[in-house]
């Protein structure tokens, strides 16, 4: 399952912040600057949970709250730079589930969701990494492309899952190694440039003009194009 996230945050920034990590989690966002933007899109999809600001033009968070708790149990985790213990109260009292106080670290944000996705819909710990035509599942230990099964070595999953969840970071064959394979690698980092070659022969187009999987000469590779 790809899990929906809807993001509703006045802050551009933030806004942005928030949907660059959670893609890289492998989840679909939904993005809302304003309440009744929220609402629309909350009506409109299939949405697993919800980050939402207090402070908005418009309706705020409280207000956005009580409207989807009318039809919805979907977790909802606010967002605010509030730090009374009458605010905490009053959103639980509307049907928060948890709160995260600005500014806050994006990686305990990302962990928070984790939690509470696998609690409220009590799946495993699949994670689907999603990138253009390619989806990566953890657990199932399967790659599709255009949703076709396509054909990988353990070696060469590990790898592709590595640069899946660093998407537009380069990397060097060291630091492949070490996220791929850990301290348990007993060949040659050489061998890093064959597993790419391979893995280009089955996820790009045409594997001798790579547009997904790049070299970066004296650096390493980038996934995902240079974007």
């Amino acid at each position: 399952m790809i899990y929906q996230i809807l993001v509703v945050e006045d802050q551009p920034e933030i806004r942005e912040l928030l949907s660059k990590y959670l893609k890289k989690e492998g989840y679909e966002v939904f993005l809302a600057s304003q309440g009744f933007e929220a609402l629309e899109l909350f009506d409109k999809n299939d949405i697993h949970l919800v980050l939402l600001d207090i402070m908005m033009p418009g309706i705020n968070g409280y207000e956005v709250l009580q409207e989807i708790r009318k039809v919805s149990e979907v977790p909802v985790i606010m967002l605010t730079a509030r730090k009374d213990e009458i605010d905490k109260l009053k959103g639980f009292e509307y049907g928060v589930d948890d709160y995260v106080i600005k500014p806050f670290s994006p990686r305990e944000v990302m962990k928070r969701i984790h939690v509470f996705l696998r609690r409220i819909y009590k799946e495993d710990d699949e994670i689907v990494y999603v990138h253009q035509n390619l989806k990566l599942f953890t657990k199932k230990l399967v790659v599709t492309k255009n949703e076709e099964e396509i054909s990988l070595t353990a070696a060469e999953f590990k790898v592709l899952e590595a640069f899946f969840k660093h998407i537009g970071q380069v990397l060097s064959r060291e630091q492949l190694i070490e996220q791929a394979f850990g301290d348990d690698y007993e060949g040659f980092d050489r061998n890093i440039d064959s597993f790419i070659k391979r893995i280009r022969q089955k996820i790009e187009t045409d594997p001798r003009n790579p547009k997904l999987l790049i070299t970066k000469y004296g650096a390493g590779y980038i996934f995902g194009g240079e974007k």
